[in-house]
């Protein structure tokens, strides 16, 4: 254990001293957005929530929820809490749903990324002396910049690659010498992929050491699967456009997944009822930015379902623990009265002898029925052994002991599903 820290003043709060700076700071935050913003001090004085009404971490519960439909509505500016002179960076959502979600940035906001960034990247093991391949999608998306501001935040050198452009990516990575790998867990398989159609060894020819990968789920099997293909160590980042990016949540030696809550208030409630739940029960993930200037976030629900537990760590860090994320209640498919995340037909699918990292999970609707079933493909060798009924017959059996649910399974032809160098879709509706 080595017991380093980035912060360590904040990142080894007993748990008291956390939750009276949490206190102090949503009080100053209700009385900031109250006076800043006019949208606020409507959903606040109809809530009848002030400052003096915050008397307890609990009284955040009288504050109403935000969600991602309200950002829509006040789409771009409309929550912005400073004048827009303020503002020296924007990012957004994809927009793939609708209106993006907008992220403003004051120069403060700016250096509070990279604080929360460096923290979370320094905790799983980012030093100075690494060299950092950002293989995010440079743009609106705030993945890229994240990552490039907490490393250099730590001195670490970045290569500023982008995503995309596979061979190019596996030529600099070899070339530089690049000992980390960011960019989204599917695109990684993908790099080592391309990797190894060129007669490379993605564990042995590369200086690899640290992957930090984030913007989509991924199984614990995925991780096993990653590390040992590039023999690496593999750690995980949430955040969310609507908080600040990346920076939220990311894991300790230890593959603890620490939120920095001196920043974020993290909540769990049930997500029918909107009840808080206790720590350690599973719910939807509520959080709410105790510190951002331009657009801070009361109580935002996120859709993820998660827990939370506040015990310490073996790394030392006192820092609620957030569980891994098991799925978006929007990813959540209810089939033949089974409730069905996708995470779970990928942890199935990855205990298959033979299976590569990619497979498709095909949603198809027949009147007011749903049914699903899952096109994977086998590795090269095993595809060319044949009998790949005996293949589907394994890849089902697995769906059906973790689900109950039995799920067709077809194999197809290796290389044939679509890539992608962020995030991977994973479930199409036919």
């Amino acid at each position: 254990m080595t017991q380093e820290f980035w912060d360590r003043k904040h990142e080894t709060l007993p748990l008291r001293d956390l939750q009276d700076l949490q206190l102090k700071r949503l009080k100053t935050l209700v009385s900031y957005v109250s006076k800043s913003n006019q949208l606020y001090r409507k959903k606040l004085t109809e809530a009848q929530v002030t400052h003096a009404s915050i008397k307890t971490l609990q009284d955040i519960e009288t504050i109403p929820f935000l969600t991602k439909q309200d950002l829509r509505a006040y789409y771009p500016f409309g929550l912005v809490c400073t004048p827009l002179d303020d503002i020296v960076e924007v990012h957004a959502s994809s927009g793939t749903t609708g209106k993006p979600v907008v992220g403003p940035y004051t120069a403060h906001d700016v250096d509070l990324w990279g604080e929360v960034m460096a923290r979370s990247l320094f905790a799983n093991g980012l030093r100075k002396t690494d060299i950092v391949q950002n293989a995010y999608g440079y743009g609106l998306f705030t993945g890229a910049h994240g990552f490039e501001k907490g490393a250099q935040k730590i001195g670490a050198m970045v290569i500023t690659i982008s995503s995309g452009n596979t061979e190019r990516q596996i030529d600099i990575m070899k070339d530089f010498g690049s000992t980390a790998l960011a960019c989204t867990p599917s695109y990684s398989l993908h790099i080592a992929e391309v990797a190894e159609e060129k007669g490379l060894r993605p564990a042995e020819d590369f200086q690899l050491r640290l992957g930090a990968f984030g913007a989509e789920a991924w199984s614990e099997e995925m991780r096993s699967s990653i590390e040992k293909r590039w023999g690496i160590t593999a750690h995980e980042h949430y955040g969310l456009t609507e908080l600040i990016g990346p920076g939220v949540v990311s894991e300790c030696e230890y593959k603890k997944l620490h939120i920095n809550a001196d920043h974020f208030y993290p909540e769990i409630i049930d997500p029918k009822t909107g009840e808080t739940l206790e720590p350690g029960n599973e719910g939807e993930l509520v959080y709410t930015t105790l510190t951002k200037e331009a657009f801070p976030a009361l109580r935002f629900r996120t859709k993820d379902l998660a827990s939370i537990s506040e015990e310490t760590c073996e790394c030392g860090r006192t820092l609620p623990i957030q569980s891994r994320i098991k799925g978006r209640s929007d990813d959540m498919m209810k089939i033949k009265g089974v409730i069905v995340f996708p995470s779970q037909i990928e942890a199935a699918l990855m205990q298959v002898s033979g299976m590569s990292d990619n497979y498709q999970i095909v949603k198809t609707k027949q009147g007011d029925v749903y049914s699903l079933s899952v096109e994977a493909e086998p590795v090269e060798d095993r595809f060319r052994q044949g009998h790949l009924d005996d293949f589907e017959q394994k890849a089902e059996k697995e769906i059906f002991r973790v689900l109950n649910l039995r799920v067709p399974v077809h194999a197809v032809q290796p290389k044939t599903l679509p890539r992608s160098t962020g995030k991977a879709k994973r479930v199409v509706e036919r």
